[in-house]
């Protein structure tokens, strides 16, 4: 089923004349009513005219998160207050979260591709999905809501946590979708196998899983666990929450909108787009967004992009499953670093869970140390510490030869390392940098 044949089946030319035509008026738009771009432009030499299809994208300038926190918080806006419907706010850690507008046409958008999204999944009206994401100011628990709501889906609004009241639900009201983070997916299976839920009784057909990011490994300890199709889904509040892109059911990739965001894949040092296939920075431009439009933001996800058409039918652009984050990456002894690599490792050797965590220090001697601490299931766990040794230099010879440089394995009992209900914390970095 595909929710709109029209423009998700578009041939390349009329897209291009859409996007060219959204482009220009976005241009003009942001230029008229946001202080911070109109000074942009003018700084850069450019105005609106200038843009005159989609090619000429590469003339404007790229918007960083910094430039979104320097503008805290209403300053980047291209409505006023008035206007806008709804307010959202990203998690930070440090200095100014991100605050992100909506206006009731955005509100209207983001409810479409969504919809867009949960049909690419499988979803069929009548469908009842639990939505276990958070609620508020975070984006996922409203934006799968309204999604759903607009595909013509029974909605349970569970929000995060309580899981034994999920599994609950999941008995007695029969839910065929869950939308979740991963990490709270696999949670949700350790205390349900705790607490000796049938998962006969589990209802579940698909899952679609998001708000970080998960490797293929994960994806299959989660379909073990589940016996779901597990279904990645990405997005974020500075674009317009999830719903910037979704796997079919193929699993080849993720399908972008590309009518409503455009996207580029650049290289990391040099800015420059690289080719099909290859890996990069995904950039991004809501070009059909009013309360607070942004041009080329920069999303610090590494992907890679597909344009070829896909078996499914759609003509939209695939992003591959983000492949890391440039504020996830940790550069150790001059090695660039990503949790996904290591997780890609610990999942392929029998006995570790998809539970770990990297620790990054600076020893005296001025090199930086990198740790990792693993789970093992249960039956692996021993206390001879010859066999435990052996895991450990087995695991970290294979950690080794994937990031060329050395690590400290250290294994822990099931459970040590804190689970989360939201987003997990992979990186804990100690150094003072």
């Amino acid at each position: 089923m595909i929710f709109n044949e029209k423009i998700e089946c578009i041939n390349k030319e009329e897209l291009r004349q859409i996007q060219s035509k959204r482009l220009k008026e976005l241009a003009q738009r942001v230029c008229d009513n946001s202080l911070f771009y109109k000074k942009r432009f003018s700084d850069l030499g450019i105005t609106p005219k200038d843009i005159k299809s989609i090619d000429d994208i590469t003339k404007l300038p790229f918007t960083e998160k910094d430039n979104l926190r320097d503008n805290y918080p209403f300053n980047i806006f291209s409505q006023p207050l008035e206007d806008i419907r709804e307010i959202h706010v990203s998690s930070g850690t440090t200095g100014n979260p991100v605050v992100a507008g909506y206006s009731q046409e955005d509100l209207d958008l983001w409810a479409d591709v969504i919809a867009r999204s949960l049909c690419c999944a499988g979803a069929v009206p009548g469908d009842m999905i639990q939505v276990a994401y958070g609620y508020g100011l975070f984006t996922g628990g409203l934006g799968l809501h309204y999604g759903s709501l607009k595909l013509g889906l029974t909605v349970i609004p569970c929000s995060s946590g309580q899981t034994k009241r999920q599994l609950k639900i999941l008995k007695d009201f029969k839910p065929r979708i869950l939308a979740c983070t991963p990490s709270y997916a696999l949670y949700m299976a350790e205390i349900a196998k705790e607490s000796g839920f049938d998962f006969n009784d589990s209802s579940w057909e698909i899952g679609i899983f998001g708000a970080e990011p998960w490797s293929e490994a994960i994806r299959k300890e989660i379909e073990k666990a589940w016996g779901i199709s597990a279904l990645d889904i990405y997005g974020l509040s500075e674009i317009i929450g999830p719903g910037v892109a979704c796997e079919c059911h193929l699993k080849k990739g993720l399908h972008i909108p590309a009518d409503v965001f455009y996207p580029e894949v650049i290289d990391l040092k040099t800015s420059k787009p690289v080719l099909p296939g290859e890996s990069g920075e995904l950039v991004l431009t809501p070009i059909t967004k009013m309360g607070m439009p942004l041009i080329r933001y920069r999303t610090r996800d590494i992907v890679s992009i597909d344009y070829s058409r896909c078996e499914c039918g759609r003509t939209s652009p695939r992003i591959s499953k983000i492949l890391g984050r440039t504020d996830d990456m940790i550069i150790v002894r001059g090695i660039n670093v990503f949790p996904s690599q290591i997780e890609e490792v610990l999942l392929a050797i029998e006995g570790t869970q998809p539970h770990y965590q990297l620790i990054v220090e600076r020893e005296k001697n001025g090199l930086d140390k990198l740790e990792v601490l693993v789970e093992l299931k249960d039956s692996f766990f021993s206390d001879e510490v010859k066999s435990l040794q052996h895991f450990e230099n087995r695991i970290s010879k294979e950690i080794e030869s994937v990031l060329s440089i050395g690590v400290k394995i250290r294994l822990v009992e099931p459970k040590t390392i804190e689970r989360s209900e939201g987003k997990s914390k992979r990186v804990i970095d100690k150094r003072n940098l």
